[in-house]
């Protein structure tokens, strides 16, 4: 039986506007079969990085908030600490990062507490059934919580083709160790006919493992963790995901590590992605690209894998944006995620997370009419 995905267009107008929508659409959905009176939720969200905008606007954040309140829930904001060099290396300066971003407690009404501690470490292995992983290290504050509501942009994703509610779970509610175990079986590599030696790449590598010689950047793959930031710091496009057998190994460690992150928490757990400013790489950037795709709705289900792949079919039935990064597959129905980056076989990661049973691809959608009219 297909999982249902209901979904709300963008469409407003004075009856009903689009905060009302997504409330309905979190009735439809089950939240109220997920939270329970004085259950402490997780919101798992993204903070954004400073000069970044495509992340979620923090006021759509204060309505899912407030409907779990009016549930009787107690919710609290939560993201992780990164492996890479920026605002959200550790708790303080990710909190700070959070709160510039807009997400103080006054405006969405729930106080914020780092999934994973201080500097990433507070953690505990969780055991699973994987292929690949027999156990995985997830952010304690995500074990914990009684009750998990996922917040996810949806968007192109430079090292597994697409991020959504999936790689939310994975990376976002694992330690740092628990990343470094997800990213550590690839390296980019450069290609030196294009490089041109900027050293653009260098201040984003927080391992040291890449160094420009005389003719181009150079990685080292034994200090080289795979994180992936230096691919799309590049102006040039010469650092290239290495695409072998181990590339996808992290997409499918990813889907492991999401089912670990879930694990103990059926029939509590609620994911809603937002398919708006679908831009071509990760909202861990400093800076947003210009759309791929017009704004196309927010879906929700109680199965992450249906989910995501609602929207990246519904990404890659929409007509591209001319003047964004799309370099293919601007026609309907054309794949998007390879127009953006052609070397990544997206698809990995929904086709392993449905053979360890995350969840199934195979979903019914049901788009929420205008208030007042029936099914």
């Amino acid at each position: 039986m297909a999982a249902p995905v209901w979904m709300i267009d963008l469409r407003t107008g004075h009856r009903e506007n689009l905060f009302h929508k997504l409330e309905r659409l979190l009735e439809e959905a089950g939240l109220q079969q997920v939270i329970a009176a004085e259950d402490v939720c997780a919101v798992k969200i993204h903070f954004g990085e400073k000069g970044g905008h495509a992340f979620i606007r923090p006021v759509f954040i204060r309505r899912v908030v407030d409907a779990i309140r009016h549930l009787g829930g107690k919710p609290f904001l939560t993201d992780s600490c990164t492996l890479y060099p920026g605002e959200r290396k550790q708790a303080v300066s990710a909190l700070e990062c959070g709160i510039e971003n807009g997400f103080a407690y006054a405006v969405v009404n729930a106080p914020l507490i780092m999934c994973d501690g201080l500097r990433g470490h507070s953690s505990r292995r969780v055991p699973i059934a994987g292929d690949i992983l027999k156990s995985a290290d997830i952010g304690l504050e995500i074990l914990e919580a009684d009750s998990l509501v996922v917040v996810s942009h949806f968007k192109c994703h430079e090292l597994t083709g697409f991020g959504g509610a999936i790689k939310n779970i994975a990376m976002g509610c694992s330690s740092r160790e628990g990343k470094l175990e997800q990213h550590s079986t690839v390296a980019p590599v450069v290609n030196a006919k294009k490089c041109t030696r900027c050293g653009a790449c260098r201040p984003g590598c927080a391992h040291g493992a890449l160094e420009i010689s005389h003719e181009s950047a150079l990685i080292d793959a034994q200090l080289c963790t795979g994180c992936g930031r230096c691919i799309s710091l590049c102006p040039t496009r010469a650092i290239q995901i290495q695409w072998n057998e181990e590339a996808g190994k992290v997409m499918q460690k990813m889907a492991e590590y999401a089912l670990a992150a879930l694990s103990g928490k059926q029939g509590k757990m609620l994911f809603v992605n937002f398919i708006t400013q679908v831009s071509p790489a990760c909202d861990c950037f400093g800076h947003s690209d210009a759309a791929i795709v017009p704004d196309l709705g927010i879906l929700a289900s109680t199965d992450p894998v249906a989910l995501d792949q609602a929207c990246a079919d519904l990404v890659n039935q929409a007509q591209g944006l001319p003047a964004s990064a799309l370099t293919s597959g601007h026609e309907p129905g054309g794949d998007k995620f390879r127009g953006v980056h052609p070397r990544i076989d997206w698809e990995i990661t929904l086709k392993h997370a449905e053979k360890i049973k995350l969840g199934q691809r195979a979903y019914q959608l049901k788009k929420l009419l205008p208030q007042g009219e029936s099914w």
